[in-house]
């Protein structure tokens, strides 16, 4: 990522969006990109370290990783359940012997949940989490993850259908936290339409973000052309200089 391309989205960024957090790379790497003030692995929860991200820090991970199951098959390092019985766990478990997370009404619906799912492998050994002001030259950010508060989000919809005829711009498929901002987005780069997609609403991922966060995540070809579009789009009304108002007011 060359400096000036960088620096004109934060540029844009600030000057529609304010003082909102700005956000996250995620890309594919032959190296460990550690990047200044290397996060460190304190949280099986990929979610869970997020917020060190968000706070400059880079977060590089592999299949050496220690992560929970489902990550691990979501960053595209496992193609295996999280356990023998993850139907179970995720939907009424087994009387005295696992408690049940109760996401699917039956281990039958979470077998065909899974089936849905098109196989994903990680393209390189490690996959890198940093805030889009830390980005260096040699840097090739492939998927960009908001976590905001919702005028933010509507702002990012909103963008994210300005160029869109079809009415799914943006997309938000049930999953864990860590499928919303990995699997789906680098699902949808093999698209010749990517669209973004709306996450974080796993019950299990929430209590790692801060309250009133959803996140929004765009293929990178997608997030360029939302960049692009924002000089003549709905940004430059009174509309959205309204919501910011009312976003600042309300602290938001």
């Amino acid at each position: 990522m060359d400096e000036v391309s960088r620096d004109r989205v934060t540029s844009l960024w600030r000057k529609y969006f304010g003082d909102a957090d700005l956000p996250l790379a995620v890309f594919y790497s032959n190296e460990c990109a550690r990047g200044p003030g290397a996060a460190p692995l304190t949280n099986p929860c990929v979610i869970g370290m997020l917020p060190l991200v968000a706070d400059g820090k880079t977060l590089c991970l592999s299949c050496k990783t220690r992560m929970c199951g489902g990550a691990r098959r979501y960053l595209g390092f496992s193609d295996q359940p999280d356990s023998p019985d993850f139907e179970y766990f995720l939907s009424y478990g087994i009387p005295g012997k696992l408690d049940g997370e109760r996401y699917k009404k039956s281990p039958g619906l979470v077998r065909e949940s899974m089936d849905r799912f098109r196989p994903f492998r990680a393209p390189k050994p490690f996959i890198v989490f940093k805030r889009w002001d830390t980005l260096s030259e040699s840097d090739e950010p492939e998927v960009v993850v908001f976590l905001a508060e919702p005028d933010t989000i509507a702002g990012l919809f909103t963008l994210a259908n300005y160029d869109e005829g079809e009415p799914d711009g943006v997309i938000c498929p049930f999953g864990s936290g860590c499928s919303s901002i990995v699997y789906h987005p680098f699902m949808e780069l093999r698209s010749s339409r990517p669209r973004c997609v709306l996450g974080m609403f796993d019950i299990s991922a929430r209590p790692y973000v801060r309250r009133n966060t959803l996140s929004f995540s765009a293929p990178f070809p997608k997030f360029r052309r939302m960049v692009d579009n924002m000089d003549e789009s709905f940004l430059i009304t009174a509309s959205w200089k309204s919501l910011r108002r009312h976003c600042q007011s309300t602290g938001g």
